[in-house]
């Protein structure tokens, strides 16, 4: 066993359940097992969850309305699609990324630790409304993403400190959604999503660690201005484009306020 080839096996396991079981035993271990940092980077033509999702436009992903069972379920649906890619993507940042030091490994083996638990969680109640993952209509946007970003600074600055920073702004407005619905299933489904947003500002943290990390490597001293370079070319129109940011768990996750009012759609104190 070798740690760059196995996780190019686990990563391409579709199957949750048996994904979730290899990396289980995978992370238990993963210090113990050598590391031939020659090893070759596979680019991977397709999502693992390919072999058991349709995958569609993003504009046409079924809409969550949470007012009816179908529609809660396609909202738990998206939240355990999201979970499940952010899998294959921590693993992807352990997998691709070679001659990285030792807390780079273990920051995001950590993070795929975690998006194995908020998967199984979403999983969970998905599977209490009669339905399961796989049953709806996918898109393919972060698997996407990991494929425009294939150096480590690209791959920081779009996949924690853009994609997953983003979900720091638009979790708390769905809480809120369903604790006014107020019925039992809302507020469970409220606190797992709370669950996931305070433990998706350490993912954050550890994406914006290792952007500074990468930057400071390559002798970059405008950082903000890399990371928005980097940002528009991939998801052009970024700047001043956002109506609602998480001010506070952004800072926490290690943004700006120079970042963030660039961010702002509005003039914003920060």
């Amino acid at each position: 066993m070798e740690f760059f080839a196995t996780l190019e096996k686990i990563i391409q396991i579709a199957d949750p359940k048996e994904k979730i079981e290899h990396f289980s035993h995978f992370y238990k271990n993963f210090q113990s097992i050598p590391f031939d940092h020659a090893q070759p980077s596979k680019r991977f033509e397709k999502p693992s969850y390919a072999a058991f999702c349709k995958i569609v436009d993003p504009k046409k992903v079924p809409r969550r309305k949470l007012g009816t069972k179908e529609g809660r379920a396609v909202l738990l649906h998206a939240i355990a699609h999201i979970e499940y890619s952010a899998i294959d993507l921590a693993l992807d940042a352990a997998y691709r990324f070679k001659s990285m030091p030792m807390e780079f490994y273990e920051d995001w083996l950590e993070v795929a630790n975690d998006e194995c638990r908020h998967f199984l969680m979403v999983e969970a109640l998905l599977q209490e409304l009669g339905y399961r993952y796989g049953e709806f209509e996918v898109h393919q946007g972060l698997f996407d993403a990991a494929n425009a970003t294939l150096s480590l600074l690209e791959r920081m600055a779009v996949v924690p400190r853009y994609l997953e920073a983003n979900g720091l702004d638009a979790n708390p407005k769905i809480i809120e959604k369903l604790q006014r619905a107020g019925d039992p299933l809302a507020l469970r489904i409220a606190e797992a999503l709370q669950v996931i947003l305070e433990e998706e500002v350490e993912h954050v943290r550890k994406g914006d660690r290792w952007f500074r990390w990468a930057c400071e490597q390559e002798g970059i001293e405008d950082m903000v201005g890399r990371y928005f370079e980097i940002v528009e070319r991939i998801y052009p129109g970024t700047r001043h484009s956002k109506s609602t940011l998480n001010i506070s768990m952004r800072k926490e996750a290690g943004f700006s306020c120079d970042e963030i009012k660039i961010l702002a759609k509005e003039k914003i104190s920060c």
